[in-house]
């Protein structure tokens, strides 16, 4: 008896542990989505004051010929 006691109780043990480690990966993706996204609205700010001035560059360059 004490055999399948201790067996179920480790089978119960070990769902609830995948069931936490599920939510576990998951809160770690949302992480690095959110990560991934700061990052890209970074790099979209950045080049877009870059891509900017170089289009203001030929711009002056058509207006001044």
């Amino acid at each position: 008896m004490t055999k399948l006691m201790t067996r179920a109780l480790t089978s119960l043990y070990v769902r609830k542990a995948r069931a936490e480690e599920d939510g576990q990966t998951m809160a770690e993706y949302a992480l690095i989505l959110a990560l991934i996204a700061v990052l890209a609205i970074a790099a979209v700010t950045a080049l877009g004051t870059e891509v900017q001035a170089a289009f203001n560059g030929v711009v002056a360059g058509m207006t001044g010929a």
